[in-house]
């Protein structure tokens, strides 16, 4: 099963593979496998990277053999000077020969112009690697000399030099991460599900407000909290009850980024909460339709059919849509799940949680990617104030991730 993704010139194309595993690939205008990419593109699938990833690659390599068709080249035959015109063509569509007397609109942002000239460099190095005469002008050799900055045992890693690429894009300094501050989160979650004293039950979706509750409290990305199986979710029986990230197939290929097992402790409030709607789910008969409740899916159909089949993404974005409209004027109107994330790793730092458990509890492959992100969080005033978590942050046992969970 393929889905055109682009009509124009070469193009990239989605694939549902027989197992149901969605990927992308890189047509060209005679509706053929672009066979250079296509070799590249499985590489990295067979490298288990993200679909995403393929996906974001894919589009770059179709841009690339646009310009190549566009002026007339043969791929294995590029100069850097090609490569530095592909910059111009993806900045303005013009032919790099042309002076425009009037700058048009840019056609790209200089963030997705990185991304995809990282796409092209990243195949022309494949290529090299495996024997074809490409690429050899896109790096040079360079020996440590003067003041720069060398790694540790660089004198032993590095005898040769070491390999730096000659294009390069000036990179714009990312905006601070967007955050939910706690009234807003509590907004956000009151909206779907509010205790009624007067009878003493939840009046809403318990569902719902779970799902809010949990991304704030754990960072979880979307698909990771989707993701969650019964098993997973270890109730506390008198010690720290804890969740289970772990890397498996997903009916809606939801996925745990970057593959890697965690274990994250919650609090009694969240874990209280889950066992609430565990006995919604078995008040409704999941217990009886599903064979095994232990091993299905936290998040599933309520309202709709097939009941009980997992929730899938786009279910949650029109959940959004609707909160969205509903506390228009109350919380930040592009708000989406993954500010959750953000709410709580910058509350984490502002409470003086150390980076490197902050880094563990989001799942970062390296410390490297969360002081990047979150570098922002400093002593700023206007920051301060967000920082009132004191009853989203107990139980949350920090400390215990760190000797708890195991390294990436």
């Amino acid at each position: 099963m393929t889905t055109v993704a682009d009509l124009s010139g070469f193009r990239t194309q989605r694939l549902t593979l027989g197992a149901g595993e969605r990927t992308w690939t890189v047509l060209g205008r005679d509706h053929r496998v672009v066979g250079p990419a296509e070799e590249y593109l499985e590489y990295l699938r067979v490298q288990k990277v993200s679909p995403n990833t393929v996906k974001s690659y894919a589009r770059g390599l179709a841009l690339w053999w646009q310009y190549l068709d566009a002026f007339g080249l043969v791929w294995d035959g590029v100069t850097l000077e090609d490569f530095g015109a592909f910059l111009t063509w993806l900045r303005t569509g013009e032919d790099p020969q042309v002076a425009a007397l009037v700058p048009g609109k840019a056609r790209f942002g200089e963030s997705t112009i990185t991304v995809r000239l990282r796409a092209v460099l990243s195949c022309y190095e494949f290529h090299r690697l495996n024997g074809v005469d490409v690429g050899r002008d896109l790096h040079r050799l360079v020996h440590g000399g003067g003041g720069r900055y060398k790694p540790m045992l660089e004198h032993i890693a590095r005898r040769k030099g070491r390999r730096q690429t000659v294009i390069r894009v000036r990179q714009q300094h990312a905006a601070a991460p967007p955050v939910l501050t706690p009234r807003q989160i509590d907004r956000i979650c009151d909206a779907c599900a509010v205790w009624d004293p007067a009878v003493g039950e939840w009046r809403g979706s318990v569902r719902d407000r779970l799902l809010w509750a949990l991304l704030a409290e754990t960072g979880l990305r979307l698909g990771e909290a989707l993701g969650l199986q019964h098993r997973d979710w270890h109730t506390g029986r008198g010690d720290t009850p804890f969740i289970e990230v772990v890397p498996r197939e997903h009916p809606h290929r939801v996925r745990a980024k970057g593959g890697c097992y965690r274990k994250l402790y919650i609090s009694d409030e969240l874990d209280r909460f889950y066992g609430e709607y565990l006995w919604q789910l078995c008040d409704v008969g999941a217990d009886l339709a599903v064979a095994n409740l232990d091993d299905w899916y936290v998040f599933v159909n309520l309202d709709r059919e097939p009941r009980f089949a997992p929730w899938k993404p786009d279910s949650v974005y029109d959940l959004v849509d609707r909160l969205r409209h509903q506390l228009a004027g109350q919380v930040p109107d592009g708000w989406t799940p993954h500010w959750f994330r953000h709410s709580h790793a910058t509350a984490l730092l502002l409470s003086g949680v150390p980076m490197h458990v902050v880094s563990r509890r989001l799942g970062h492959a390296d410390v490297q990617t969360t002081m990047n992100t979150y570098a922002h969080v400093t002593e700023d005033a206007e920051l301060r104030a967000v920082a009132d978590w004191t009853k989203l942050t107990a139980g949350w046992r920090a400390a215990t991730d760190a000797a708890q969970i195991g390294p990436c």
